[in-house]
């Protein structure tokens, strides 16, 4: 592959729809390999916008203005990193010639609503997963958990991610809590949530799964080490890596990613979530790009997720080696403010073998994350102690 020289008519030109905090990290290993990037966000002034050549703000559910921002800059490449698009529009761009969609347009349609993705794993993949329902009213809510899938469950918007709308359900008198809140807190509101049952496993991982292009230029699947992590109210809190699994499961859980990624398609890297309960493998969800939970890559891996999807989108190879162990945890910003400061940042670096990532999110609210303390060591649970500890020396305060 030729790359030119950014700003200039050489360039190669990829334009990020979500220009969050994972989206930055994407900007940055873009530009390292010589990419001009445009960064699109619904509010001005996000992570990804900070560091890009051009950032532009609309909103990317207006079909109309999406097909024109993408007319007026002319991306080759257009890389989807939230879930409130307007897929059909690039559906369409792509079928024009217009631009590439990655990983591909189909791909994107899938991923970005729950109910694609879900029915492609179970139905036509047949792949293990939890009992599932989508209900479009909160009496057919009601339905299908009396119907089958019982109490206590899961309630989800059809389009969001990071936990953004989920309920546990308990009984009965938390339906129309839950309902209200998939339709107040989802990333677009189409009026149907999905409603699962609750597994029992030992943990769940992100297994990040990379289609790229081999020594030979055809595409080959590629796998970094689990992802351990936990969740709180469907929002990660802490990750590591690698997480202790056995043999049989994580052959399962590379099938299964596998026969998921193959039939989306494309190039790029995913991360697919997983349930596992002894040799037990069921699939939870897959996102078509870098994961929340894949951040501690960037002290895990010789290339992190972020290089990793930049290089395998632009048909390069890749290196999903791990270097040692690492854990990544939450900074929130603790208070509903803008502008805010964080505070003690000397204090915790001065614990060993610890990063910062402060994502310069313009806004705080308090349980928004705001950046990640990263640790490596010689296993998982010091590195877990590690990075918690700096997460936890971060104060954050209005100047």
């Amino acid at each position: 592959m030729m790359i030119g020289t950014p700003l200039t008519p050489s360039a190669v030109r990829v334009m990020l729809l979500g220009a969050g905090e994972l989206g930055k990290e994407v900007i940055i290993a873009l530009q390292r390999l010589g990419i001009e990037v445009i960064a699109v966000d619904r509010y001005a002034n996000a992570p990804g916008h900070q560091v890009a050549h051009h950032s532009h703000v609309i909103d990317m559910t207006d079909a109309a203005a999406l097909r024109q921002l993408i007319t007026c800059e002319r991306p080759h490449l257009i890389v989807p990193e939230i879930e409130a698009i307007a897929t059909d529009t690039l559906a369409e761009i792509e079928q024009q010639g217009l631009a590439e969609v990655i990983p591909s347009a189909h791909a994107t349609q899938l991923t970005m609503n729950r109910e694609g993705i879900r029915r492609l794993a179970a139905e036509t993949l047949e792949l293990a997963t939890s009992r599932y329902s989508f209900a479009s009213s909160v009496n057919a809510l009601h339905m299908a958990i009396d119907g089958g899938i019982g109490y206590p469950c899961l309630v989800k918007p059809v389009m969001s991610s990071s936990g953004k709308g989920q309920s546990r359900v308990k009984g009965p008198q938390d339906i129309d809590k839950a309902w209200n809140n998939a339709m107040d807190s989802g990333r677009v509101s189409i009026g149907k949530v999905i409603v699962e049952e609750i597994i029992k496993f030992d943990f769940e991982i992100t297994l990040l799964t990379v289609r790229a292009c081999n020594a030979e230029g055809r595409i080959e699947t590629y796998f970094c080490d689990p992802i351990g992590h936990i969740q709180k109210d469907g929002d990660y809190v802490e990750s590591w890596q690698p997480q202790a699994m056995s043999a049989a499961a994580l052959e399962k859980s590379k099938k299964i990613a596998r026969a998921v990624t193959n039939n989306l398609g494309g190039r790029g890297l995913f991360g697919v979530e997983l349930f596992i309960r002894g040799d037990e493998v069921w699939f939870s969800e897959v996102s078509p790009r870098p994961h929340d939970t894949g951040m501690v890559t960037m002290v895990t891996q010789w290339q992190n997720e972020f290089e990793l999807h930049a290089r395998a989108i632009l048909g390069l190879p890749v290196n999903t080696e791990r270097r040692n162990a690492g854990a990544s945890a939450v900074i929130y910003g603790g208070m509903d403010e803008t502008g805010i400061a964080f505070d003690k940042i000397d204090k915790a670096l001065a614990i060993a073998d610890t990063e910062l990532r402060l994502f310069g999110k313009p806004e705080s609210f308090v349980k928004r994350r705001m950046g990640v303390a990263l640790a490596h060591a010689g296993d998982t649970n010091e590195a877990r102690k590690k990075a918690k500890a700096c997460a936890a020396t971060i104060t954050t305060l209005k100047p």
